[in-house]
């Protein structure tokens, strides 16, 4: 029979096989659909943990001031691009479609922008004006950048002269987008027209007009997911998470729309500024779901190497000492058989290593000057490979280098009072070293 005084441990059984036991679980001990059951299950778990650990609230607040300041100097570079090919007004009312929440303000975000252009074609704010602009715009775009590939575990960011050139294509692009985007409904739209006497035809086209704005959507959060992130984003993980976003931000701004109805009551204790706290609160959501899907496409490409993560956080020391040891190897003899070097998933995924543990194992050995960064074709993509003469990198002399890692300016006395205890630890590390000093790390 059910009793209800079982209800709190079966409670800590499931959290403990979510968190823990499920992550232990391989793939060749489960069939097909129970494997795709439990990828779910861990996706979904990371995401909630790495919320609180990434900080993401802080973070899409952050988001929300920089939008804020560059909102208009965003537009005006927009704007000046689709006047330059001829199609502002297309533009325009596309933002207005898309942003149907935000009319008042895109309103009066084109009154400041019209009347900054003005002022440009007469000569004013041609030169410190304009790279103030500029510069506000690529603020918020290296802001986002940074963000991704701080979910993404990605310590070096795009090179400034990379940022310059990657930005400015979106920004060209963006325009382009939107003009598809409409000539996509305008198109369809006639198209429907001109076979409007076959009636059966006429719900595939409401279907499509109702589905537009989330294809729309959807493409929109997977080009950001794909481009983003200074590392290569698989297509199929960056649309998974543009799906989830996609509709997420789309399901949120119809819940605004109405919220605004019922919110406009209020009008009469902020007056003109009662856009100004719905604003905030839009750009605070939907950077929290745009970050969300973000660590939603990291979690989905890297889930198989989040196995026995928990277990990495307690490893033992001696295993430690084996993890980078192998590690160092298989790069050391990647290079010496000239193949091209490996990087941090390859390693991770090959070797069943939890792509925590190998970051942090391979941030150890570039600290310590045992390996190096290096860019393939794919200058998005870190590889790694040895930094010194191979036929000098020794158990001995990694061993060595390891014991150097940290901190020892500490207030204990080791001269004096535990002398002998620092002696004996020494001692016991000089004679395990000294055991295996002379085998070669492409030996082994």
């Amino acid at each position: 029979m059910f009793k209800f005084s079982e209800i709190p441990e079966k409670i800590k059984s499931f959290i403990k096989f979510v968190t823990e036991d499920v992550w232990r679980i391989t793939d060749f001990e489960i069939s097909s659909k129970q494997k795709k059951g439990y990828n779910l299950m861990k996706i979904i778990s990371l995401v909630i943990r790495r919320f609180s650990e990434d900080n993401l609230s802080d973070k899409a607040s952050a988001l929300t001031y920089s939008t804020l300041l560059s909102l208009v100097p965003m537009l005006a570079v927009l704007l000046s691009i689709a006047r330059g090919f001829g199609f502002n007004n297309i533009v325009e009312s596309q933002l207005f479609d898309n942003f149907p929440g935000q009319r008042e303000i895109l309103a009066k975000a084109f009154d400041f922008v019209n009347s900054y252009l003005e002022q440009t074609k007469e000569g004013l704010f041609v030169g410190l004006g304009l790279i103030l602009l500029l510069y506000t715009v690529f603020n918020l775009i290296s802001g986002i950048e940074d963000n991704f590939n701080m979910i993404w575990q990605v310590k070096n960011g795009r090179p400034y002269f990379r940022k310059f050139t990657d930005y400015f294509s979106v920004l060209l692009l963006m325009p382009v987008f939107l003009v598809f985007t409409s000539g996509l409904s305008v198109f369809v739209s006639t198209m429907f027209d001109t076979i409007d006497q076959y009636e059966v035809l006429t719900p595939v086209y409401q279907i499509f007009l109702q589905l537009t704005p989330y294809f729309v959507s959807i493409l929109a959060f997977t080009f950001l997911y794909l481009f983003m992130p200074n590392t290569k984003v698989q297509f199929k993980h960056a649309l998974y998470a543009g799906i989830f976003a996609g509709s997420a931000f789309l399901l949120f701004q119809n819940l605004y729309i109405s919220g605004q109805i019922w919110v406009s009551k209020y009008n009469a204790i902020y007056g003109s500024f009662a856009f100004l706290p719905l604003l905030l609160l839009w750009l605070q959501l939907s950077w929290l779901i745009c970050l969300i899907g973000a660590e939603f496409s990291f979690a989905s490409q890297n889930i198989r190497t989040f196995s026995f993560e928990a277990d990495s956080k307690k490893i033992t020391r001696r295993y430690y000492d084996f993890v980078i040891l192998t590690i160092a190897s298989l790069i050391i003899k990647r290079f010496e058989k000239g193949h091209p070097p490996y990087t941090a998933d390859e390693i991770s995924v090959n070797f069943k290593i939890p792509i925590r543990l190998t970051h942090r194992l391979i941030f150890d050995l570039l600290e310590l000057g045992i390996v190096n960064e290096v860019k393939e074709n794919d200058d998005r993509q870190t590889h790694y490979q040895p930094a010194l003469d191979i036929n000098k990198i020794t158990v001995g002399y990694l061993f060595q280098k390891i014991d150097t890692i940290g901190s020892e300016k500490f207030k204990i006395d080791k001269d004096m009072e535990f002398r002998s205890a620092w002696e004996t630890v020494l001692k016991t590390r000089e004679n395990l070293i000294s055991t295996s000093s002379n085998i070669l790390l492409k030996d082994l």
